[in-house]
């Protein structure tokens, strides 16, 4: 029997992270859910699970750079492989530029952009030519929201880290790309996350002449 390929989800919840479990398990993929808690982790399993999804699920601790590498390279271990490696997590806080400050700008871009770097660094040893690290991208990246500033610039720089990734490891087979969500999440239509998973699976799924690190998703 073929062995399954691995797709990772960092920042997995309800939304997004679940649909773009459920699409690639559809095509045959085992779900490594890495979120929050082990408990919200276990919820998203068992909704799986009652589809016929077997699941694995861990908290992880995006702010502690050990913590994504243990969590990641856990994964790694146990399945042998990662095939895919979907990062989501983005952190919305109600704070102008003029009432920011330095400590908390900090705080949200590591959640939000600097835990890839660990997370992509533990996962390397197991990645394999024909690999995709996938990044949840979004309009604020461009156009930030004025009473949460901290959201854009937490897309605009894990958009231009997933750019050097490509650029480094397309060498070895393996590429990266943001998927840039045009518009504003919601539960039905073009920005839900059916359709968001879609795009995913469809920006990953494209042959290497055909690549590019950044894909928008338009209504």
């Amino acid at each position: 029997m073929e062995e399954k390929k691995v797709l990772i989800v960092i920042g997995a919840g309800p939304g997004s992270g679940l649909a773009v479990a459920r699409r690639f398990a559809s095509e045959g993929f085992r779900p490594a859910l890495l979120g929050r808690s082990q408990e919200s982790m276990d919820e998203l399993c068992e909704a799986l699970a009652g589809e016929g999804v077997e699941a694995y699920a861990a908290p992880i601790d995006l702010l502690d750079a050990d913590d994504v590498r243990h969590s990641v390279a856990a994964v790694g271990e146990r399945f042998g492989r990662i095939d895919v490696l979907h990062f989501n997590p983005s952190v919305w806080r109600d704070r102008g530029v003029l009432e920011l400050t330095v400590p908390e700008l900090l705080e949200d871009v590591t959640f939000g952009a600097g835990a890839l770097l660990p997370a992509v660094q533990a996962a390397h040893p197991f990645l394999r030519r024909g690999s995709r690290i996938l990044v949840t991208g979004s309009m604020a990246a461009d156009a930030p929201a004025v009473a949460a500033p901290s959201l854009g610039i937490q897309k605009a720089a894990v958009r231009t880290l997933a750019t050097a990734l490509d650029k480094t490891l397309e060498p070895e087979g393996i590429r990266a790309v943001t998927m840039q969500v045009n518009g504003a999440l919601a539960k039905e239509g073009p920005f839900a996350p059916v359709a968001v998973a879609d795009a995913l699976w469809a920006a990953s799924d494209r042959p290497d002449e055909e690549w590019s690190s950044y894909v928008p998703l338009n209504g």
